[in-house]
């Protein structure tokens, strides 16, 4: 089948026809809304990972759940939001955290403002899984939820909140190491499987001792190669494993928010 891949990496074919909510024309769209379609909204980071892997690593991995999750469940796929809040990496190169208000707050608006255009089943995938990230992607959703709590059960949006490592790391201690993490042999084998061309080399494996409890500044003092984990024993077939494993998972949400 002839494909063809525009600047942002989609990849036009029959497959993912009509997935890209910002692909729909706005009959369309205001059709997806009235028959109740469920909208994921992919959010990753800019965010160094080893020198093996691109900084786009965290982006990649829920874009591309989202996108084989909707081919089954006939959920639309939102413009990724690819920034993210990267605390513990900040000072590495490459990487572009942004703070914690500004990803809040423009979470908040993609939410409100699915709503008001008649969307009322979200899930919010993440790819990056910092704490504070993650809190502010549910403090946005929580607020947009609260917003709504006056209107009655049945016409309440439903709006779910995960990284798609909340799954992958159900697969540590069985599949992989317990203290696989950050661009480790889990991360580095998913992106092998979805952007064979990115991964140009396995890097260095690594697993540091962070502090549990203290509040640092420099953070990478503690992992100086940006990995905790080992790359070196990461392979496609894994990734494809893993992948497989999340992909699942995040359908079963998505007809869960349709029952």
């Amino acid at each position: 089948m002839k494909t063809l891949k525009d600047k942002s990496n989609r990849v036009a074919s029959k497959e993912t026809e009509k997935l890209w909510f910002d692909e729909l024309n706005m009959k369309e769209a205001k059709k997806a809304a009235k028959t109740g379609e469920v909208v994921i909204v992919p959010v990753g980071s800019v965010e160094e990972h080893g020198d093996h892997l691109p900084l786009c690593t965290d982006s990649l991995q829920p874009e591309y759940v989202a996108l084989e999750a909707a081919k089954k469940t006939k959920a639309l796929v939102a413009p990724p939001l690819r920034y993210g809040v990267c605390n513990s990496t900040r000072n590495f190169p490459g990487t572009i955290s942004i703070g914690f208000e500004s990803l809040y707050r423009i979470t908040r608006d993609i939410l409100q403002e699915f709503i008001r255009n008649g969307f009322t089943r979200i899930l919010v995938l993440s790819g990056h899984v910092g704490e504070a990230h993650m809190a502010a992607l549910r403090l946005a959703a929580q607020e947009v939820i609260w917003h709504h709590e006056r209107e009655s059960p049945g016409k309440r949006p439903r709006i779910m909140v995960c990284s798609d490592y909340d799954f992958a790391y159900e697969l540590k201690g069985k599949k992989f190491d317990e203290k696989d993490g950050h661009a480790g042999t889990m991360e580095t084998s998913r992106v092998m499987a979805i952007r064979p061309d990115l991964a140009k080399r396995k890097g260095k494996k690594s697993f540091p001792k962070l502090p549990r409890f203290e509040i640092v500044a420099d953070p990478e003092r503690y992992f100086p190669t940006g990995v905790i984990g080992d790359p070196t024993i990461a392979s496609a077939k894994k990734g494809q494993m893993t992948n497989k494993y999340v992909i699942e998972k995040v359908i079963k949400l998505i007809e869960e928010m349709k029952r």
